[in-house]
């Protein structure tokens, strides 16, 4: 699609809304990872109440996205109760962003600076309402998914990969972490609002189909449980620093932990309102490496199960 070409044509303010269109499913964190690069250039400081909306829209991204994961895999091996539970529960994640930002896909509430909404205090507490309602469905998901020994017969030991595979591949995110790889920029690269919340990293050494089951469900729960703290501590003050039209000549690399993994930006200005280079790297395009060796000597019926189990995007792939 060319859009790393578009966004050298357009101005900063106007690649806002192109870069949340890189991803569909994890559009938030694209413009989160590029408005850190632009506010490190400019020397801008966010205010906290802004860092916190953005953390807790990138973890409403990280359920939607785990939830129509799960419902993907189910519906490719045939269990479509699954699929109908994951997805009916994803609908309140979106309803909960919609409400927020007026967008169930396409948010565009990251601006240079901060964000764009600021929620007052009768929308915290619908929202922690639709959370905890939520909370109920996840568990009994994840309850299913647990006792369901078909669903692990048709995952467990297939598509297996190891830590040396993920190593020479360089993937990252939930598939790294099934295999074992304790690594969650969240926690060891802070950035937005991280470095004052808690959560426990979810890892599984299995390799498969099902470790990354586990993996992105935990982490569904994980991301409840962050959501919660955000609103239960939610700083006052603005939400957005004002930033001028140039950005000051230089470089910028930054990342963020989407979904899937690891999104990097690297920004280059050269002193107009215009970047001179954007280059994205997105955790698609090296699990998407990896297919070929995951297919090796499996069944065809188990086509589907590691096709999905990458999680793959192909509009992320697009390079």
């Amino acid at each position: 699609r060319g859009i790393e070409k578009l966004a050298e044509e357009r101005t900063y303010v106007q690649n806002l809304h192109l870069l949340e269109r890189v991803c569909g499913i994890c559009s938030h964190v694209h413009t989160t990872t590029y408005c850190q690069g632009v506010e490190a250039l400019m020397g801008l400081e966010v205010p906290a109440r802004g860092l916190a909306v953005r953390t807790l829209m990138c973890e409403l991204d990280r359920i939607h996205s785990h939830l129509l994961w799960l419902g993907v895999l189910a519906e490719n091996i045939g269990y479509s109760t699954i699929f109908m539970y994951s997805w009916r529960d994803r609908e309140i994640v979106l309803d909960i962003m919609e409400d927020l930002t007026g967008g169930r896909i396409a948010h565009a509430v990251n601006v240079i600076g901060g964000v764009r909404v600021d929620p007052e205090a009768q929308r915290v507490d619908a929202i922690r309402r639709r959370l905890d309602e939520l909370q109920e469905q996840v568990d009994d998901l994840l309850n299913v998914v647990r006792h369901e020994r078909s669903l692990r017969a048709r995952t467990q030991g297939v598509g297996q990969i190891s830590p040396e595979q993920i190593r020479q591949h360089c993937v990252v995110g939930p598939l790294a972490r099934a295999v074992g790889v304790d690594r969650d920029l969240r926690r060891d690269a802070p950035y937005a609002a991280y470095d004052r919340l808690s959560f426990n990293v979810i890892t599984e050494t299995g390799g498969d189909v099902w470790a990354a089951t586990r993996v992105r469900l935990l982490e569904t729960v994980e991301s409840l449980s962050l959501c919660h703290q955000i609103l239960d501590d939610l700083p006052s003050g603005e939400v957005a620093a004002r930033a001028g039209r140039r950005v000051s000549e230089g470089e910028a690399v930054t990342r963020a932990e989407a979904p899937r993994g690891e999104v990097i930006y690297y920004i280059r200005s050269d002193g107009s309102d215009k970047p001179a280079r954007i280059k994205i790297r997105t955790p698609t395009l090296p699990a998407l490496s990896l297919v070929r060796e995951q297919l090796r000597n499996i069944n065809v019926a188990d086509v589907p199960a590691v096709l999905s189990g990458i999680d793959l995007c192909i509009a992320c792939a697009d390079r």
